[in-house]
């Protein structure tokens, strides 16, 4: 048994490294994200065999996922983003290839020694032994937003100043046509399957695995469905509202921290009595943040009426229905 799964994790490493070669490798861009989408894929595959389901489950659904959506978006404007334009600066390719042995080279090495430096009490013994005390079960979501809150409340001030930045770009681009039956029917389907599994996600996140990242994700595909088959905003709320749930998760996470203060405790260290509750409702506000962050993100851009300039100039959106 031992030598069959062996072979198993040959195989899955061989297509990995074959996967992620050929995706760097290839001119074809729209290959490219084919195979990158088919990397994220396997990857989780990967995850799942290591006893990872959390990470399974946030590779399928925003590595592969999401991020392939954004790519092939992206994509919408490939002859653009193709035409030939004179390098500034020559690079010999021998060059490139020698860098990327020496970064390699330094990776290799700095994993070799953070294992001989590291602690010989593993952290995942302490956060077992803490978990009674954490709120939740799951000892993921525990690290999460308890043990480790400080991160989880920076990587929300991450995705809000990236989808910053998307605003800040350009009008969102063109819708795409109405979808024919088919698209439509489907549409029709997934969504509330989309809708009710975030929800899942979301509320099992406490006790297995799931939570915030994977439920907003989730989210966010719904909405990325809802954009194929010809909705402009995806079902994004109207803006003044959107706002609102874009800095949704950021105000929550520190409205909790503050709260925690004033009951005489430290920045966003729970009480044990209220510690499932908090970490529940931040969750679901960073859901609803994570899932609005994605979808503008392949929006594009502002959406319509977004400010006063885009509202009084539609004709400035780029591009035609696609």
């Amino acid at each position: 048994m031992n030598t069959l799964w062996l072979l198993v994790d040959l195989t899955l490493a061989s297509l990995l490294l074959g996967l992620a070669a050929a995706a760097t490798l290839t001119r074809d861009l729209k290959r490219g994200v084919v195979l990158f989408i088919a990397f994220g894929l396997l990857l989780a595959v990967v995850w799942a065999r290591l006893r990872a389901p959390d990470l399974a489950l946030a590779e399928a659904a925003i590595g592969a996922g999401v991020a392939g959506a954004l790519l092939l978006a992206a994509l919408r404007n490939e002859v653009a983003i193709e035409q030939p334009r004179p390098s500034p600066v020559a690079v010999p390719p021998r060059a490139l290839d020698m860098l990327i042995l020496v970064l390699g080279a330094t990776m290799a090495w700095a994993l070799l020694e953070s294992f001989r430096a590291a602690d010989p009490a593993r952290l995942a013994s302490q956060a077992y032994a803490a978990l009674d005390t954490s709120g939740v079960s799951n000892p993921v979501t525990a690290v999460l937003l308890n043990y480790r809150a400080y991160d989880t409340l920076l990587e929300l001030a991450v995705i809000l100043a990236a989808v910053l930045g998307v605003l800040s770009l350009a009008p969102a681009q063109a819708a795409f046509r109405p979808a024919g039956p088919v698209l439509s029917s489907l549409v029709r389907w997934l969504v509330p399957l989309l809708i009710v599994t975030s929800g899942y996600l979301l509320w099992v996140g406490g006790h297995a695995p799931g939570g915030a990242f994977q439920a907003g994700a989730t989210l966010a595909a719904a909405a990325v469905l809802l954009r194929l088959g010809g909705m402009s905003r995806a079902g994004l709320p109207g803006n003044a509202m959107l706002r609102g749930v874009l800095g949704l998760g950021i105000a929550v996470f520190c409205a909790v921290g503050l709260l925690v203060v004033l009951a005489g405790h430290n920045v966003l260290q729970y009480p044990p009595a209220w510690a499932g509750g908090l970490i529940l409702l931040i969750e679901t506000a960073a859901t609803l943040s994570i899932a609005a962050a994605l979808a503008l993100a392949y929006l594009g851009g502002r959406p319509q009426g977004w400010d006063q300039t885009t509202a009084q100039m539609p004709s400035t959106s780029r591009g035609d229905t696609a």
